[in-house]
Parts: structure tokens; sequence; C-alpha cells
């Protein structure tokens, strides 16, 4: 996929930390976060960074770096304190290779797509995904799943990466102007993720006491 570097095995894996690092929150939360940075292509130049999903976890791409940025991004935004479902993985990592769009042809994939694909990595109905992902209203559809593999916890593409040299360019990253014209500001995504994370934790803890009374 687009050249990026994986690792053998099984499923196909992408190395972090050499062209991407990625945010991992819970799904509900990541969804939240998505909806108040509105939908890509908002802004002018701005394309949809890459997301995918893993079982009840969002996977957000960001530039190289970013995973040794967070910390310190919490800190400075005063989220440092809170035990927020954020964490990030960077250099030295990996993230399953997400099931592809279907293209009809492997050339756009690259070298992790068709390795990732090993003959089944089709995901039908995922041009509608893609233009969904990069354009309307949040969240977009679901690749359909006819092979079961998404609903066994693999990794899907809920906003693929543009495959016209687009995709690291769209990654978002430190900027002291707030993110460049193709970029969103990591800063700024971090903020409203951590925001997420927090009001899903504490709806979480209250709906458990309501939920074990109902039981009863």
């Amino acid at each position: 996929m687009l050249g990026w570097p994986t690792a053998p095995g099984t499923p196909v894996r992408l190395r972090t930390g050499v062209r991407f690092d990625v945010l991992d929150v819970p799904v509900q939360a990541g969804h939240a976060a998505l909806r108040r940075l509105g939908p890509p292509g908002a802004t002018p130049r701005r394309p949809g960074f890459p997301v995918a999903l893993r079982g009840g976890r969002m996977l957000l791409l960001v530039a190289a770096g970013g995973a040794e940025e967070l910390p310190g991004l919490l800190e400075w935004l005063e989220w440092g304190s809170l035990p927020l479902d954020l964490t990030a993985v960077g250099a030295g990592g990996l993230m399953e290779a997400p099931l592809l769009p279907a293209t009809g042809a492997t050339g756009a994939a690259g070298s992790a797509g068709s390795a990732g694909a090993t003959g089944s990595a089709d995901v039908a109905g995922s041009a509608d995904v893609g233009r969904a992902g990069r354009g309307s209203a949040l969240p977009p559809p679901r690749p359909r799943d006819h092979d079961g593999r998404a609903r066994r916890g693999a990794a899907v593409w809920l906003r693929p990466p543009e495959q016209q040299g687009g995709a690291e360019t769209s990654l978002p990253a430190l900027s002291a102007v707030g993110g460049t014209a193709a970029a969103p500001d990591l800063a700024r995504l971090v903020h409203t993720l951590a925001t997420e994370c927090h009001r899903f934790r504490l709806s979480s803890r209250c709906a458990s006491p309501r939920l074990a009374r109902a039981t009863r």
C-alpha cells in the first residue's frame, strides 16, 4: 500500500514510525471526534487523513513522530492527569494492514496492498466507502463484509488513504500555525480525541450503575 514498509508474516502488518504513526481510541470516541472535526474536504485543500477500524477501536494515522509527541501534548493540553483510553503506536510498532477497497487491479494498492489481500482482501462496495470517507458527512457506511474477516476483528479502512500521492501530506502533524494547507493540526486532533475519550469514559461509568440496577 503506497509503498509503506511491511513486516513479514500473515496478516500483513505495516511498520509504524517510518511513514506514519497511529492514534488508537475507542470507536465511539473516534466517531464523535471526527464529527467535531468536520467532514474531510470541508477546508479547501485538506483531504481527509486515513482512518481504520479494528474491533471496537478506531485507528487514526498521523505523521511519523506523532506518537512521541502524544504525552507532551496531553500534558500541555491539561489532559495528562486523567485516565484516557488514548494510546499511540510509533517507532518500532506494527499495525495490521486494513482491508483494502476493491479496485479491480493491484497496481494502485502497492506492495502491502497485494500482499495484504492474500486473494481475499476485496471489500464489496468500498468505492462508495472511499467517496463517503473523502467528502460526505461522517461516519461513512462500513464496508460490506463478505468473508467475515471484519466481524472477526480484522482491520478495515473507514477512510482509505489517498492513492494519488496525497496520503502522507494529509497526515495530522504539529504546526506553529494550526496545520498546513494539506494536513490538520495534530494538537487540535489530540485535544478533540481526548475530549471525546473523556466524555465516553464518563458516560460509560454513568451507564454501568443504571444497567446493574436494571438487571437486579
